[in-house]
């Protein structure tokens, strides 16, 4: 049996008759449609042309590409083709696309005409690259228009391949230093989809779908491709940046049934309906949310607005997407939930001891959409890939009916007065204070040396007076008078990375 990903997730459609079924969707203006006929058709013309062009089985292809129509027959074609692509970030800088030329030693790039700015420069240093082809405009000298690659294209079907072979790589989002190659094979994909696609978002053939993380990113890769085609559903693209506006405008006019976002952009929503005074329209059955933990204020206040939960889960790159989750009928807003269908989770120590209830531990998962590994990288490969376990590099408590209560990633955790603080639980805290929108928490020592937490806050509107002292008694009496933050700057915003997570190391670094 053809263990071949492509199959299963584009052509199937064939046999099942919806050919003529919009897959994907774009949502600006003139925006277009792609069918499950046009995807196999496109995907299978991709495979043809990537052959023609001399790019052999196992090469890579690195895909400089936005959430477009192109973007599907590009991943697809690749996989139909034994090519790797390799979806990146489309908000980094020149150098670190050079790195990661450099690193993954693709064959070909495809690239977004809008991003030929910054990637030009790094291509043009690669010493692997033998062709670029430019998607959606003129192709500069050196270059190939998508149009001409695809001329001609005869339509290759899926090559053959073991479910264990690889199939592409991910980048890591880098929230804490350089990206990383994660490299998956065929089967976790659809993984994915049989256990929390299927058993916990629960997506129909029916259901619109909008992911306002975008494809390069693993969760926005199933949200907005796997899940759809798992079952037959129509996916919405949007190829800028998502703002509460923009957001606002697909959910009126798209009217999707499921919304996946961030933490950020749904604290950003909620403040924005609220200025606003209004709400866009929407059939919205399903949210969901991934990235960072989500506060529970911004669920609650979230459910006050639409009558929908929002179901809050941890994902990884490693993992390829969320392996632990709230879910629909059993939702506590401040935790994680329970483990997904078909995977195992458990905290450890720091000799990699089980920890007991009520202790803070690193969280540990099992399940059988794990990376295969770092692409040369075999120390850092050998320290998350334990076995069959994975480690996530988070910090976890498990609560007495056994859910997982986010405290931090490991390198974010600190003492105070011998006594593990979580800054998320600080962070909290602060974002139930009705002035603050957004806030970040790191240790900075004092004039002892001694580590305390200092807090960075962005206010939904300015103030001049003590807002400090203000908050750090408001913390107080929340969360204990040992946790609170000794120090409080205010920002206008807070360093992240193009998925929405804080990147705390950068505030480490000015403190």
């Amino acid at each position: 049996m053809n263990g071949n990903a492509a199959n299963w997730f584009v052509d199937r459609h064939m046999e099942e008759g919806r050919s003529e079924k919009a897959a994907f969707r774009e949502t600006w203006a003139d925006g277009r449609e792609l069918s499950f006929g046009a995807l196999a058709k496109r995907s299978g013309e991709v495979a043809g042309a990537l052959g023609h062009a001399g790019i052999h089985r196992e090469e890579r292809a690195a895909m400089f590409v936005l959430d477009q129509i192109e973007f599907p027959c590009v991943f697809w074609g690749a996989l139909k083709a034994g090519v790797l692509p390799v979806p990146l970030n489309t908000l980094l800088s020149t150098d670190v696309y050079r790195t990661i030329l450099n690193d993954s030693r693709a064959s070909i790039a495809f690239v977004s005409v809008e991003l030929l700015d910054v990637v030009l420069p790094a291509v043009k240093d690669s010493l692997h690259v033998r062709q670029v082809v430019v998607i959606g405009g003129e192709a500069p000298a050196g270059t190939i228009a998508w149009s001409e690659f695809m001329y001609g294209a005869t339509p290759q079907p899926a090559i053959e391949c073991s479910g264990d072979e690889i199939a592409f790589w991910l980048y890591s989002s880098g929230s804490t230093g350089a990206p990383k190659g994660v490299r998956h094979v065929h089967d976790a994909l659809r993984v994915t989809c049989d256990t929390y696609g299927s058993q916990v978002l629960g997506i129909r053939e029916n259901d619109r779908i909008y992911s306002a993380a975008k494809l390069f990113f693993a969760y926005g890769l199933g949200n907005g491709m796997s899940f759809p085609l798992s079952v037959g559903a129509t996916s919405l693209l949007y190829n800028a940046r998502p703002t509460p506006e923009s957001v606002s405008v697909i959910l009126e006019q798209f009217r999707p049934s499921i919304f996946c976002g961030v933490p950020t952009l749904y604290a950003a929503l909620v403040h924005h309906w609220e200025v606003q005074g209004s709400t866009p329209d929407a059939p919205l059955r399903i949210c969901i949310s991934a990235g960072e933990a989500l506060p529970a204020q911004i669920g609650l206040k979230w459910k006050a607005i639409w009558n929908v939960d929002i179901m809050d889960g941890v994902g990884s790159t490693e993992m390829l997407h969320i392996f632990l989750s709230n879910t629909p009928a059993n939702i506590e807003y401040g935790t994680s939930g329970l483990a997904v269908p078909g995977y195992e989770v458990r905290l450890v120590d720091d000799n990699g001891g089980d920890i007991e209830q009520g202790m803070i531990g690193e969280l540990l998962v099992r399940g059988d959409s794990a990376a295969a590994d770092y692409w040369n990288q075999r120390g850092k490969s050998r320290n998350t890939f334990e076995g069959v376990w994975t480690h996530t590099g988070d910090k976890y408590e498990m609560s007495d009916s056994g859910r997982m209560i986010y405290c931090g990633r490991t390198d974010d955790m600190f003492k105070v007065s011998g006594i593990w603080v979580s800054p998320f639980e600080v962070e909290q805290a602060l974002m139930t204070h009705k002035d603050v929108l957004e806030a970040a928490v790191v240790a900075r020592r004092d004039e002892n040396g001694l580590e305390k937490p200092q807090a960075f806050v962005v206010l939904k509107e300015a103030r001049s007076t003590d807002v400090d002292v203000e908050l750090i008694e408001f913390v107080k009496q929340k969360i204990g008078k040992w946790k609170y933050p000794r120090w409080i700057d205010v920002v206008t915003e807070l360093p992240k990375t193009s998925t929405g997570k804080i990147q705390r190391f950068k505030l480490r670094e000015t403190s």
